[in-house]
């Protein structure tokens, strides 16, 4: 708690401490005589005189100099934190788990139909071969550190209000660590693992979509002194496609036809993403109608059963006429007798006309 801790922050604090010390919850003698430290701190430090003689390092009316210590803030934080007597402290340990690594990939939108397997070069941190993740040079190790023992920790102690109080804080020596590395490894430099390219072999599942990322669990940078893994993720980006478009698992495509095999119908045949289809056009097919070839389009990522292809027909308008030609369609147009252009609904184009017909379909 800082210095500047306002009158409900010390209130708050003590209430919390006093119910764990509270003779009532913890009948031990020795939580009974700190809830009575406590209890008497709190006394001194909540009234506005005694807290402000005692910042300014004088005895504060309960019997307790304030030498050695900054003022209130110090005190309270030492008795309410470190000093509250939890869990003996551990050394640290010099392992740590690898960060995750993330990298982007490339798809067609072909790769999407059925998945496809990639093999891809990471950057990253590798275990150390020559000091196999110890950090020590080869035939050394690590040694007991002589400032803490081992501990990792270091204990001093310091008069407060409530008497001598102990506290406890990372040795600087060893860094918290409990020993010390005399002989790095000169490879990593004491860390365990190096910097390094490697390849990673990835089976893309079907379906995958843009924005959809992959993950493989300890594929990622190794931790600092050979500890596990991070993971890799994998981010996807599908490039568009000249041809096909995806709605959902569907392939959608635009088929154009001239007049002539829109009017007679005709057979062709198209270049899927997946190898040829045949269609049959019917006589008398029309701009915006579709043509569903199911089981053509994109396996699900999660299900086996593909989704369909859906073409969209175009008639094409012959805009160029020689004059036999043209006399050859006005006769068409008397013998047919075709009816008198009518307003209809407004539609913004062939392609608002397909996704209208792509979505009832």
């Amino acid at each position: 708690m800082s210095r500047d801790a306002s009158q409900d922050e010390i209130k708050k604090a003590y209430r919390k401490l006093a119910r764990q010390l509270h003779p009532d919850v913890n009948p031990g003698d020795d939580a009974s005589e700190r809830f009575k430290l406590v209890t008497h701190a709190y006394d001194v430090l909540s009234d506005t005189e005694s807290r402000q003689r005692y910042d300014m390092g004088g005895d504060s009316n309960g019997g307790f100099n304030g030498g050695g210590f900054g003022g209130f803030g110090d005190i309270f934080e030492t008795f309410f934190g470190a000093g509250g007597g939890g869990r003996s402290a551990r050394p640290r340990s010099r392992r740590e788990r690898g960060q995750d690594a993330l990298v982007r990939i490339n798809l067609d939108l072909g790769d999407v139909v059925f998945g496809v397997h990639r093999d891809i070069e990471v950057d990253t941190a590798v275990l150390c071969e020559t000091c196999e993740g110890s950090c020590c040079q080869p035939g050394t190790s690590p040694v007991t550190c002589d400032v803490c023992g081992g501990s990792g920790h270091v204990q001093r102690q310091v008069r407060s209000l409530l008497g001598n109080v102990v506290t406890t804080q990372p040795c600087g020596s060893c860094e918290g660590y409990g020993t010390t590395i005399p002989y790095p490894c000169g490879s990593c430099g004491g860390q365990g693992r190096v910097r390094s390219r490697r390849v990673v072999a990835l089976d893309i599942p079907a379906g995958v979509e843009t924005g959809l990322r992959l993950q493989l669990p300890g594929s990622g940078e190794v931790g600092r002194a050979g500890g596990p893994n991070g993971d890799l993720y994998v981010e996807v980006h599908v490039a568009p496609h000249a041809v096909f478009s995806r709605e959902g698992d569907d392939l959608l495509a635009t088929l154009e036809v001239s007049m002539t095999d829109a009017i007679l119908g005709t057979t062709t045949t198209i270049e899927g993403l997946d190898g040829t289809v045949d269609l049959e056009l019917r006589a008398g097919v029309q701009s915006g109608d579709v043509l569903t070839i199911g089981g053509r389009g994109i396996t699900p990522l999660r299900g086996s059963q593909r989704g369909d292809l859906r073409v969209g027909v175009q008639v094409l308008t012959p805009t160029r006429l020689d004059g036999a030609q043209r006399k050859l369609i006005e006769d068409f147009a008397k013998k047919t007798k075709a009816p008198e252009p009518q307003l209809a609904q407004f539609q913004q184009g062939l392609f608002s006309k397909l996704r209208d017909r792509f979505r009832s379909h």
